[in-house]
């Protein structure tokens, strides 16, 4: 009776300890929001660093990725990190930091950063662009995991694109504030969209132009009505798995640095890969029967000095002079 009574009680605390661990990995299941489709580059490296997490965690942590903007939009995905509506995201930086700190424009500040790596280092080693980052990630509650970059942004159009003599008069998607300088002074006319409306908006008609990523117009079949397509390469356009940091800082240590360790992981591989991508695009929007013209000559002098003399200045106003300029020496040297 007593040996019966030993395995009977350790048959209960065998119970228990398997039930709390299930309770304890089901506090562990994360959701990812992001609002790439499936066929994007950085939706792909996204399911990889989840994959990855699922993979090294062995049962105590699960990242569910929802794309597609199932649960939020372009727009909505930091909000919805802030929130803890869900704790992670894919973060446009273009789109959502400059509504928390201005000084965020600086990395669409044409010609001014010449890599990711640049315009990365500028934001973790000067005390200025620092600033600027702290400020963002502690008004949001959120702390980077992982680089995820969209790619270089060029222009597309249905119209023919061959120097700013052939802009005026486009229908251009606007989705930031700092790219309306260009547009108006291209003389073109700005509507204000989100990418889950694009391609409705090429469709009809409503847009015929929009500054993209090469490998946005292949992941959300925009070359369906896009024909042409105009260099050079306006900024370099970042992306990032953010986590807010409220529930990443409640996570046990071990499981804070896998995260950290797999995003610095995947996020390599997606930096190295991205400028491929968007040539391996081009080539395969050339292969549709789209045009890419890259400006030289006359038309480059005139598209830089349009740039340098009525953007740039546009620009600059959505930045603290003192930003701009750090950043200035900071890629000048």
């Amino acid at each position: 009776m007593k040996l019966f009574r030993q395995i009977a009680v350790g048959g209960i605390l065998s119970s228990a300890l398997l039930v709390s661990g299930v309770a304890q990995a089901e506090d562990y299941v994360a959701r990812l929001s992001v609002h790439w489709g499936p066929k994007h580059h950085s939706a792909i490296h996204t399911q990889m660093f989840a994959d990855e997490v699922n993979k090294r965690a062995e049962g105590r942590m699960r990242i569910d990725v929802f794309p597609s903007g199932q649960l939020f939009g372009i727009r909505e995905q930091l909000g919805a990190v802030t929130s803890s509506a869900v704790e992670m995201g894919g973060i446009i930086g273009v789109v959502s930091f400059p509504p928390i700190n201005k000084n965020y424009n600086v990395v669409s500040f044409t010609g001014l950063f010449d890599s990711y790596g640049q315009q990365r280092a500028f934001f973790t080693d000067n005390s200025a662009g620092q600033a600027v980052w702290d400020d963002i990630t502690q008004k949001s509650d959120t702390v980077l995991l992982m680089y995820n970059p969209v790619g270089p942004v060029m222009t597309f159009s249905t119209e023919e694109l061959n120097g700013i003599e052939t802009m005026a008069g486009l229908k251009a998607r606007a989705l930031i504030g700092a790219e309306r300088p260009m547009w108006e002074a291209l003389g073109a006319n700005t509507v204000s969209m989100p990418t889950g409306e694009v391609y409705s908006g090429l469709q009809t008609g409503l847009i015929n132009t929009i500054n993209s990523p090469p490998g946005s117009i292949r992941a959300f079949s925009w070359w369906e009505y896009l024909t042409h397509g105009q260099k050079p390469y306006q900024y370099y356009a970042d992306a990032y798995i953010m986590a807010n940091a409220t529930w990443f800082n409640g996570l046990p240590d071990d499981l804070q640095r896998l995260l950290m360790d797999v995003g610095a992981e995947i996020g390599k591989i997606s930096t190295d890969k991205i400028l491929q991508t968007g040539e391996e695009t081009l080539t395969e929007f050339q292969e549709r029967g789209g045009v890419v013209n890259t400006l030289e000559g006359d038309k480059l002098a005139a598209f830089d000095a349009l740039m340098t003399e009525t953007v740039a200045p546009a620009i600059a106003d959505k930045i603290d002079a003192e930003v701009l300029d750090a950043a200035k020496a900071f890629a000048a040297n």
